[in-house]
């Protein structure tokens, strides 16, 4: 009788995770400990199949998929592996292999350490759905260690993701922190600045292209020495900038946990919401000032007006204008005319929202041109900054003790809210306590526990959501010197400032508010009132004095 010659498909696997065991479960230790026994045994040896860096709570692996091809077109007839739980452990994917795939394609299988070996009769099957089972449980086990570990190291502000981000490195004494890249950080200084001065993402990632900038893909795959093996284009997009723009990184704050998979056994992302975030503020030191991220941040929020203008050009001012009567956006009008030599004019300027929506009826005009409130702006700016070099000690008291006597009574008003948002959040977790008791002893009918439970609950909510958002208030109404202060540092830049440009009315204006026209001494004025950043209306902290534009 002659004996069946075998032609054996060795698989070896080692994840992420099994790195931590050391040798005994390395790649190498696997080949060398199954080639000895397949020459031990006189087998022929056809090919070693590796997964290097993949889990096995799937067989989605290359090695796997080349290793079923081979064993189909017959160049295979034996698969030996070192222990089952090298080939994977899912225990239900697992028997589709041994049970079904295998045996159909007439391919015997051996877990060397397991001692399992599908043509023998001696049992050792039996067992191997146990062993399957007890894998799974392994992994699953393993999944949740892991992950408790990665979450509690996050919660502490280490950094746990596997490439820092761009203009970060890691810390060479400690791979959880990061450090400035004094190579990459001037250029993510030089994206926040385009930004603050209202450039738009697109804009910023063709500029970067077109200057042969390295994007931090590029530049990473660099740094290794080595090409991606996806093949991919590396260029800026405008996905790229407005990620690293919005990233708290370059705050110094350290924000993980946005993604994560669904299961132990799913690799596939999933982003998680805000909620669940883990943020850490002051992890590492920051590449951008705050004064500059807030910037950026106030551009993200601003509603620019979605139609598109009649021939491309959006006023700086767009968002910052509110009409003093009626408290609605002022839209901005453009008007075009013919000069008598046949070249093309422009007028921009800006009428009621309420009015152009609804007519005088709603509001009226309020029109003002966009030259003349330019040099308005202009103008209360530099004379803000003025008394801010003058005199600014005595100019930050009266704004601190104005805006104090405005806080107190608004926080004295958000302290009452709070208390009694507690108080009553309280008393309905003993209604709810004290409804649940009536329903077990049966004093009450199910529909009114149900509809009082679902009343109680609601109102609950509500109030939970409620008592942060009051101690966010409460605890900005305090902070009125230190706003000050920074209002005085930003505004005594520019005293002597020639032009406005959008990172100036970012960085320092709220609001702009336009009255109506109106006869004062013989000519139409209006009043226009600057709400600055911090601060908001500084002008009663000035010599009395009002600031007039002719209505044109």
């Amino acid at each position: 009788m002659n004996e069946k010659t075998y032609n054996v498909g060795i698989y070896c696997r080692l994840s992420n995770d099994d790195e931590r065991d050391g040798e005994s479960v390395s790649i190498e230790n696997q080949k060398m400990l199954l080639q000895n026994y397949v020459r031990q045994m006189g087998w022929n040896e056809y090919r070693t199949y590796c997964d290097d860096g993949y889990s096995g709570t799937n067989f989605n692996h290359p090695a796997v998929k080349q290793l079923i091809e081979d064993a189909k077109a017959k160049r295979i007839n034996l698969i030996l592996v070192k222990d089952l739980s090298r080939f994977g452990r899912n225990y239900i994917e697992f028997g589709q292999y041994t049970d079904y795939l295998f045996p159909s394609l007439g391919c015997r299988f051996i877990a060397l350490n397991n001692g399992i070996d599908t043509e023998s009769h001696n049992g050792s099957t039996d067992v191997m759905c146990f062993l399957n089972l007890f894998n799974e449980f392994y992994s699953r086990d393993t999944s949740k260690k892991v992950k408790a570990v990665k979450r509690a190291c996050a919660e502490n502000g280490k950094f746990m993701g596997t490439y820092p981000a761009y203009g970060y490195k890691r810390d060479p004494a400690d791979k959880h922190h990061l450090v400035i890249d004094e190579e990459s950080a001037p250029m993510v200084r030089r994206i926040f600045d385009m930004r603050s001065s209202g450039r738009g993402f697109r804009s910023i990632a063709a500029t970067l292209n077109e200057e042969n900038v390295l994007s931090p893909g590029a530049l990473y795959y660099q740094s290794q020495g080595r090409a991606d093996p996806r093949n991919v284009s590396h260029k800026w997009t405008e996905t790229t900038v407005r990620s690293l723009i919005r990233s708290e990184v370059y705050i110094g704050n350290m924000v993980q946990g946005k993604s994560g998979t669904l299961s132990y056994k799913s690799r596939k992302l999933v982003s998680k919401p805000e909620e669940e975030w883990i943020r850490v503020e002051g992890t590492h030191e920051p590449i951008i000032s705050r004064e500059i991220w807030e910037t950026v941040v106030r551009i993200d929020q601003k509603k620019v007006r979605k139609t598109p203008l009649t021939d491309g050009i959006r006023s700086i001012f767009t968002g910052l204008v509110y009409c003093a009567d009626c408290g609605f956006k002022m839209r901005n009008h453009i008007e075009k005319f013919t000069y008598k030599d046949g070249t093309p004019g422009r007028y921009s300027a800006f009428i009621c929202g309420n009015y152009a929506r609804s007519g005088k009826s709603a509001c009226s005009i309020h029109t003002i041109y966009e030259k003349v409130l330019e040099e308005l702006v202009l103008a209360d700016i530099r004379q803000k900054a003025k008394y801010v070099e003058m005199d600014g000690a005595q100019l930050a008291e009266k704004i601190r003790r104005a805006k104090e006597q405005e806080s107190r009574s608004r926080r004295t008003f958000y302290e009452q809210e709070l208390k009694a948002a507690t108080a009553r959040a309280t008393e309905l977790e003993r209604l709810m306590q004290n409804l649940y008791e009536d329903k077990c002893a049966g004093t009450i009918p199910l529909t009114v526990f149900q509809t009082l439970m679902l009343k109680y609950e609601t109102e609950r909510a509500e109030k939970a959501a409620a008592i942060p958002e009051l101690k966010k208030k409460i605890h900005a109404q305090l902070e009125t010197k230190q706003d000050t202060s920074r209002w005085m540092d930003i505004v005594r830049r520019y005293t002597k400032i020639e032009t406005l440009d959008e990172s100036i009315l970012f960085a320092l204006v709220d609001r702009i508010e336009i009255g109506e026209a109106r006869k004062m001494d013989g000519q139409r004025v209006r009043d226009v009132k600057v709400i600055y950043r911090y601060v908001g209306d500084v002008d009663g902290a000035l010599p009395q004095e009002k600031r007039y534009a002719k209505a044109i």
